[in-house]
């Protein structure tokens, strides 16, 4: 269930809200979080869990409890079952737009108080957008969590803003895609493989919303996007630290409890139809100093996975792009001297269909089309026979090693639930992949690999400079 080793993303745009907000073109430190928070919690102790407790409100409310008393500080964060890929066709970027508006206030913390009252009382609060899920979090000492419980619930159900508010905040959005996208080679470049990538699926929008659908955005939409999707019934309270669930459900009850349940209508997303013939995309831009080369497949996700071929996808993609022992790494950089860096990641945690990655910063002068041909005899090999026994432990190895440092922060572990349940998994998924990853054979890393690193369900990218004398 991970997302490895990333150097962009289809699905960048994450966006979190605040002074620590992150760039869309620093989606690959996205992607290496993901990759962490579905691994298994220690390199030792077969079958050990992360202790989560999960129980439901009388109003549809998953609560989930993760406790750890390591320190005194709790992360409480809620994630609503909407992301980029709900919002209505023709409002891509919708669902962060209404991010920033989640900040503008209710009639007991007006505006920009919320994020005030939160450092006032020593803590700190952000937000995220993706594709599939919101979410907004703060880190606070036990003793604030009552109040922290109190001011998201009241801003779930009684947001408020003028339509002033709106338009000063649709310019906020605006600029940041300007700022972020527009003026970066690399993440437009990422949006124009990505569009190629899926034909009808929502996923080929960006996180962030096209520019012109931006300046679009109406006050009505944004009122709408909000009663459409939150509500506690299609929320999820996940609390990590310094509490138990014997403490926390009262409050829970008391709090998020009180919200009545709303209609909220099942995702109903496009079907993507099957991929019939190889895609391209050539990209020039002055700003391009160095060139970049990727290619993506569609794939099953985790949670869109008929075949069960999901935990295969996720060891290959170790097996290719784990750091520098791995296939590309070596293939590329070390042995054939093509590239100065090369690597894969697979976005497992996708509602959907999602993409298997591979990207190379090709050696200053090589010629791209020896790149293309290094690349394609690299991944014959992993096609041609089966992985031996110790890179497929040491790829199995490098999933384990990842989570020891996600589990010494409590807003990872939180992450690690928050992004596997609001992309359909359960909690008994979360605590049982670790086996499921050490039953993957070298078999089925081959068979995977067979099946899903296909020519016709891909598209290949290729960013160059302006001109070709700059080459």
């Amino acid at each position: 269930m991970a997302e490895r080793g990333a150097a962009r993303s289809d699905r960048d745009g994450i966006r979190e809200h605040g002074p620590v907000s992150r760039a869309r073109a620093a989606a690959a430190a996205v992607l290496w979080l993901a990759a962490a928070l579905l691994a298994p919690p220690a390199l030792a102790e077969p079958g050990a869990t992360f202790g989560a407790e999960t129980f439901t409100l009388d109003n549809g409310m998953q609560v989930v409890v993760i406790p750890n008393q390591r320190a005194p500080v709790i992360h409480h964060s809620v994630w609503y079952r909407v992301g980029a890929a709900d919002g209505p066709r023709g409002k891509s970027g919708i669902a962060h737009m209404l991010e920033h508006l989640m900040f503008k206030g209710t009639e007991q913390v007006p505006a920009g108080e919320f994020s005030k009252t939160i450092a006032r009382n020593g803590g700190n609060d952000n937000a995220f957008t993706s594709q599939d899920y919101t979410g907004y979090f703060q880190n606070v000492s036990p003793e604030r969590l009552v109040m922290v419980m109190e001011m998201e619930a009241d801003r779930m159900v009684n947001l408020s803003f003028a339509e002033n508010d709106f338009l000063t905040e649709r310019d906020v959005v605006a600029e940041e895609r300007r700022s972020r996208t527009g003026n970066q080679a690399s993440a437009l470049f990422a949006e124009q493989v990505n569009a190629s990538q899926y034909l009808a699926h929502p996923y080929r929008l960006p996180i962030i919303g096209w520019d012109q659908e931006i300046q679009d955005y109406t006050y009505d939409d944004a009122v709408d996007f909000y009663r459409s999707y939150y509500a506690p019934n299609n929320a999820i309270l996940i609390v990590a630290g310094d509490v138990t669930a014997g403490t926390l459900r009262p409050l829970a009850e008391r709090t998020y409890g009180s919200i009545p349940a709303r209609a909220v209508a099942a995702r109903a997303r496009p079907v993507e139809p099957p991929q019939l013939a190889a895609r391209r995309v050539l990209m020039r831009d002055a700003r391009v100093a160095d060139p970049e080369w990727m290619r993506s497949y569609l794939v099953p996700s985790y949670h869109a996975d008929p075949d069960g071929q999901a935990v295969a996808i996720d060891v290959l993609a170790n097996v290719l792009g784990g750091g520098i022992t791995g296939r590309l790494y070596q293939g590329l950089v070390v042995d054939r001297q093509v590239a100065n860096s090369a690597g894969s990641f697979y976005d497992g945690l996708a509602y959907d269909r999602s993409r298997l990655i591979v990207y190379v910063r090709p050696r200053p002068g090589q010629a791209i089309e020896e790149v293309e041909a290094a690349v394609d005899e690299v991944l014959a090999e992993v096609m041609d026979r089966a992985v031996d026994a110790d890179e497929l432990a040491r790829a199995k190895f490098g999933m384990r090693a990842d989570a020891v440092y996600a589990r010494d922060q409590l807003a990872s572990v939180a992450r690690i639930f928050g992004v596997a349940l609001t992309a359909g998994l359960s909690v008994a998924d979360v605590e049982g992949w670790p086996e499921l990853v050490e039953s993957v054979t070298a078999e089925q890393v081959q068979a995977a690999a067979r099946a899903v690193l296909v020519p016709a369900r891909s598209v290949t990218g290729v960013l160059l400079p302006e001109s070709k004398e700059a080459l």
